[in-house]
């Protein structure tokens, strides 16, 4: 690669819809999007997740592809300023509409699309209600997008081959959500963790907070010499990371069970549970409130 070609990968943007995202080099051949800190239903545009793509010997492979069939293309432009080689594999970490509706974008690269076994369930379940959300946030910048499930799924674990590098992908139980994979380069180290991890950004709930912690505890024994979140900067005190993101879910475990215990209402938990974690994340008001109304109802019949 270029030098010329790396500045225009770090550096450029322009307004048109096949603009340039910019790209951080991670590692060699690894180059990481990392899309803003913004509340799905304030000002979302598609972009608010990390996209990402690994470059091979013989090929791409694309992890995430962002939430309109826009930031796909965006995304499909910035590999084609990087290389020329083709675009193997899309993998998605997992079902939520951030991290899945660029996918279209690479539907004539016959790019093999791959996910977590549960994923292709899950979007269809979701699908109609996907639409219309996304259409509601964002109206024309939704234009074109489109599910794509996965050909490929994975139950367990499976292996892609990029020539030089390998990936490693696992398939979790229920926790972020139900169709959790994550994703580790042979050649650098990188573990992408999909929203197995947050940093900054307040943890999100859709799956089983108890489910959570267990797989945290999981990916603390990972043999990654960084970690690629699915929402913030790219992490090589991973473990550090990992045990502020398990702190706040466990004090949101043991808030919510207290106030049960005790008689107190979900509104009222809304506002006092985990409250303490509050400086230490964004947008955690908006967030940390559906994540007690996501649990407290499974939390009453324990």
């Amino acid at each position: 690669m270029s030098a010329l070609i790396r500045l225009l990968l770090l550096l450029l943007v322009s307004t048109n819809v096949h603009a340039e995202l910019l790209f951080e080099q991670a590692a060699p051949g690894v180059f990481v999007h990392h899309g803003a800190h913004q509340d799905l239903s304030e000002g979302y545009a598609g972009d608010i997740c990390n996209i990402s793509f690994i470059v091979g010997s013989k090929g791409v492979a694309v992890i995430d592809s962002g939430g309109s069939l826009k930031v796909g293309q965006q995304l499909h432009a910035a590999i084609r300023k990087a290389t020329a080689l083709p675009i193997l594999y899309v993998i998605n970490t997992h079902v939520h509409p951030d991290h899945i509706y660029g996918n279209a974008a690479f539907l004539a690269d016959r790019a093999t699309f791959v996910g977590h076994a549960k994923l292709a369930g899950a979007m269809e379940q979701r699908k109609e209600a996907y639409a219309r959300l996304n259409q509601q946030w964002m109206g024309d910048a939704f234009a074109g997008s489109e599910l794509v499930k996965p050909a490929l799924e994975v139950a367990d674990m499976a292996t892609l081959d990029l020539g030089d590098r390998q990936l490693q992908l696992q398939a979790h139980p229920l926790a972020h959500t139900n169709t959790d994979l994550t994703v580790q380069d042979s050649l650098s180290g990188t573990l992408w963790t999909g929203d197995l991890l947050f940093v900054e950004r307040t943890p999100s709930i859709d799956g089983d907070i108890k489910g959570w912690i267990a797989v945290i505890d999981g990916l603390k024994k990972s043999t990654a010499t960084q970690m690629v979140p699915g929402h913030g900067p790219v992490v090589k005190d991973w473990l550090s990371a990992l045990d502020r993101e398990q702190g706040y879910l466990k004090r949101l475990l043991d808030d919510v069970r207290t106030s049960i215990k005790n008689g107190g209402t979900m509104e009222k938990a809304m506002d006092t549970a985990a409250a303490d974690e509050k400086n230490n994340w964004q947008l955690f008001d908006i967030v940390n409130r559906r994540n007690v109304n996501m649990i407290y109802p499974a939390l009453e019949w324990e």
